[in-house]
């Protein structure tokens, strides 16, 4: 029997174990997207405890911070509210997390937590109710007197080269902009253009967001759809110049009903008077924008990443009670597939077509996305339109091992740009370890099987390309 999670862990081959320790180990890390907090990382944030690191709290504005995945956890262990985002006792809440994760044996959650402790904390013995009391004086000795144990610590420690923040069009920035002017501080730290509560014209709070829009590009409203499109693209050129390299979308499915302008114009006008759009109409004025933000992506050289097939706050009680990302998400069905092709076609039309990352959360779309990927390739860059790596309720084990394997079968692994975090932890980064494992121990064993030459020319660049130098070209880092 193995020892748990030693230094092979995942590793099950002698082929993988090579490749992992020579190749894929010490590499840099490129998280391309996440949710961190770029104040937080100026102002090199310490934690007071090992609780708030991992199940946060509330912010002043009255919003959360913290890992929802372990919410969720908790909630399904029968524990209160108030223990999982509430202001219990702060050991309290660790203690009942503890007692939850001891069960969570197969859950990638349980392979987190104890990669957290053991890189960041020297822990060695597995997470529970047992362990607790112990854990939770070992680490936050460490938070409160390693000076390694800040935020940026964390992040020289893990091997960052780049990160990628999630930022609203609105946002002045200013945060990028301090830690871009502070020489002392060597990982790259970019803003990612999220332009979702602008699309969103068909859900509360649309209305009062062009209102922010408009104040932010010099006007008090905006009297057209043109005025609104062409501010959309003045903010990307803000991001560019403050050296953006990707976009994200959060979109429950992909939309494509071109229209006139003129009804872009109707769907625009009806909707800044407060009154009920169709899907019909919404649709037409977000096909408009996102083929305006697609053209503006390819003009400056931005990534476009798209997520969707998320049911975003089905519990209506708790979304009430709680608000946004706190855990109450869950996969859709879509079938958009078509639509994500004609939206492409329309760009690729006028050689408008960025470089482009589809994420779908639902896994049954791995084969479909794969498909997709051969059908808008082009000489810009090896892999020009990517299968975004396994996602939030997909980035399992056996969900990264599906993922690579579909894109293996339907186009070329090699070229893959790989893991990111899409965490709003700042310990988060094992989770490219994680990755890396099992990357290698599914390359490992495709090559012991005979199915792919053991050379090593070859599987060094392969391994090495998918970790980290694909991802670094991809972004033109």
């Amino acid at each position: 029997m193995k020892e748990f999670m030693d230094k092979d862990f995942v590793l099950q081959t002698e082929t993988a174990k090579h490749l992992f320790h020579e190749y894929a180990e010490n590499l840099p890390l490129i998280d391309y997207h996440c949710h961190l907090n770029p104040q937080e990382i100026y102002e090199d944030r310490r934690f007071n405890d090992i609780g708030e690191v991992w199940l946060g709290g509330k912010n002043p504005d009255g919003s959360y911070f913290g890992d929802h995945y372990k919410w969720r956890i908790m909630r399904s262990n029968g524990i209160k509210e108030e223990d999982v985002t509430g202001t219990a006792d702060p050991f309290g809440r660790f203690e009942k997390f503890a007692e939850a994760l001891e069960l969570c044996i197969g859950n990638p959650m349980y392979h987190w937590c104890n990669l957290e402790l053991r890189k960041y904390f020297g822990v060695t013995k597995p997470l529970s109710k047992a362990t607790a009391k112990e854990i939770w004086d070992q680490c936050n000795d460490k938070l409160q007197n390693d000076p390694e144990c800040s935020v940026r610590g964390l992040i020289r420690n893990s091997n960052v080269a780049y990160i990628g923040t999630t930022d609203d069009p609105v946002d002045t920035l200013e945060w990028h902009e301090k830690i871009a002017a502070d020489e002392s501080f060597k990982t790259i730290v970019r803003p990612s253009f999220r332009p979702d509560k602008a699309i969103n014209i068909n859900k509360a709070g649309w209305k009062e967001y062009m209102d922010k829009l408009a104040h932010c590009v010099g006007k008090e409203k905006f009297g057209s759809a043109q005025e609104v499109l062409d501010a959309i693209v003045e903010r990307i050129k803000f991001f560019k110049e403050h050296g953006c390299v990707a976009s994200d979308h959060g979109i429950d499915y992909m939309m494509f009903r071109p229209a006139p302008m003129e009804e872009v114009e109707a769907a625009f006008q009806k909707a800044m008077k407060g009154e009920e759009l169709t899907i019909e109409e919404a649709e037409k004025f977000q096909t408009a924008f996102m083929l305006t933000l697609g053209r503006a992506y390819h003009k400056y050289g931005i990534v476009m990443e798209i997520h969707y097939s998320c049911l975003r706050n089905v519990n209506e009680r708790m979304f009430a009670k709680e608000g946004p990302d706190t855990g109450f998400d869950m996969i859709a069905q879509n079938t958009c597939g078509g639509n994500i092709a004609k939206f492409m076609s329309e760009l690729d039309k006028t050689n408008e077509l960025p470089r482009t990352v589809l994420f779908s959360l639902n896994p049954a779309d791995n084969e479909q996305i794969g498909t997709i990927l051969g059908a808008f390739q082009s000489d810009d860059v090896p892999g020009k339109i990517q299968q975004g790596p396994a996602w939030w309720f997909n980035d399992t084990k056996s969900g990264m091992e599906e993922q690579m394997k579909s894109l293996a079968n339907l186009g070329i692994l090699g070229n893959f740009i790989g893991m990111l975090t899409d965490s709003r932890s700042f310990l988060s980064y094992t989770r490219h370890d994680y990755f890396r494992r099992i990357l290698c121990n599914l390359v490992g064993n495709w090559v012991e099987n005979g199915e792919y030459p053991c050379d090593e020319a070859a599987l060094k660049r392969i391994v090495e390309g998918v970790c980290y130098y694909n991802a670094k070209r991809y972004f033109g880092l």
